[in-house]
């Protein structure tokens, strides 16, 4: 489609559109209560009701967008600090070296790089719901895809691609499966292994229709001739060593320590300075890498600020909890598996305008909970069709910042991302439907 908008027309489009439903969409809300022993916010079931509450103006439209950077601003310092920290490591030669050397190893079987690499970042989602901190990685991956042979979509596709796969059907995502089984009573790690099985059959899948898309739109392979044999120097292996350590500190920290985004920039500013004295920069000429980082990030920080302001008008004009309640309650009147697959389709339609999905488990956990053993099926499958349906949303979602960032960067519109995307989701989330009549069926 020709002058698709791009990303922060759209963010604007979306926030405008948010505004408008609160004067269409009645107002509604939950009664909510808060664990004293925990502090968390739980959601009384059966106690929605209609309000009277006033939409949202144009004055506070606009407001929200201000209130949106401030909200996230620990993650907009994330995306600024890691992008210059990996700014800092390109000028010093050493991503560059890396990858040449890479390329060089796997020449003739471009198709193993695209596994290893999506396997990395599969354990990556599956871990700790890797997302946002992809934004500063897009340049290094695309070098990487082009190196092999292959375009911006397969860069995108083996790396943000892959992580929300694996957030998805992760048996351990803190931010997904973690929170929404606790919210429905459900043992930590319970049902873990048919996760970790369907999870193994859907990157099966996964990785068939990237590569063979991938094989299918090669691209001349930039720089061919330096495939020549070539050793890694000494310094760029130091550097990219580093840049390992680092990476497995920040899943130790994430995963043992509760380590928030404030912990991970502190950490890639120091790998930063690192990389930039170790790589001869000097004190100057590391600042100045970095300040052409945050310029080169700046815009993929302003689209994850835009997205969570239409959050915040959503919230303010009192309208998701009418929302869930439209989407849910019919359920309890459908045949069982008919009505985990509703579920599924309706967490995948919510995801929308909760483009949280930590959030959207808080939100809708404690309703459809109550609502499953009304229905006679599992609290077990009841949070699969949360996870597979809303988590596999972030591929195909605009209010997703961490998605429009990753795109803006690889110059990829929206439009032809969600027609590339949108096949594999389908097929994904029928893998995922089948599987959630297979859990009613083993009685999981």
């Amino acid at each position: 489609m020709k002058n698709f908008p791009n990303a922060l027309v759209i963010m604007i489009g979306f926030i405008l559109f948010a505004a408008i439903l609160t004067y269409i969409i009645p107002q509604g809300e939950y009664q909510r209560v808060i664990n004293p022993d925990t502090n968390q916010i739980s959601v009384v079931n059966d106690s929605y009701m209609v309000i009277n509450a006033p939409s949202v103006s144009v004055f506070e439209t606009f407001m929200a967008i201000p209130e949106g950077f401030i909200l996230r601003a620990d993650l907009i310092a994330l995306i600024l600090l890691i992008g210059g920290s990996f700014f800092v490591i390109e000028k010093t030669g050493a991503l560059k070296d890396g990858i040449e050397y890479l390329t060089m190893l796997l020449n003739g079987r471009e198709e193993v790089a695209l596994i290893l690499v999506s396997l990395a970042f599969l354990a990556g989602g599956a871990l700790s719901g890797l997302q946002e901190e992809i934004i500063a990685m897009t340049t290094v991956l695309m070098y990487l895809t082009s190196r092999l042979g292959y375009n911006s979509f397969v860069a995108v596709a083996i790396s943000f691609g892959s992580a929300i796969l694996g957030a998805s059907f992760s048996p351990i995502n803190p931010f997904a499966v973690v929170i929404a089984q606790k919210e429905t009573n459900l043992e930590f790690l319970s049902g873990s292994g048919f996760r970790l099985a369907v999870m193994a059959i859907a990157f099966v899948v996964w990785m068939f229709m990237v590569i063979r898309y991938a094989n299918k739109n090669r691209v001349i392979k930039e720089d061919e001739h330096l495939f020549a044999k070539k050793k890694l120097n000494i310094r760029s292996a130091i550097i990219l060593g580093l840049v390992a350590v680092t990476f497995v500190i920040l899943i130790v920290g994430i995963l043992k320590f509760n380590w928030g985004f404030n912990e991970m920039s502190a950490e890639f500013f120091v790998l930063a300075l690192l990389a930039g004295l170790i790589g001869k920069l000097g004190i100057n000429g590391t600042s100045e890498a970095y300040v052409e980082g945050f310029q080169a990030m700046i815009f993929a920080a302003m689209i994850v600020g835009l997205s969570s302001s239409i959050s915040i008008i959503l919230e303010r004009g009192m309208i998701i909890d009418t929302i869930i309640y439209g989407l849910f309650t019919p359920m309890q009147y459908l045949p069982k598996s008919l009505s985990a697959i509703s579920m599924l389709v309706s967490q995948s339609f919510l995801h929308f305008v909760v483009p949280s999905y930590s959030g959207q488990a808080v939100l809708t956990m404690p309703i459809l909970a109550p609502l499953s053993d009304l229905i006679g099926i599992s609290r077990q499958v009841c949070v699969l069709a949360y996870q597979y349906g809303a988590v596999m949303m972030d591929l195909l979602i605009p209010t997703n910042g961490g998605l429009m960032a990753v795109l803006a960067i690889a110059g990829i519109s929206f439009d032809k991302w969600f027609k590339f995307a949108l096949k594999l989701v389908l097929v994904i989330m029928a893998i995922s439907a089948a599987a959630i009549v297979v859990a009613i069926s083993i009685n999981l």
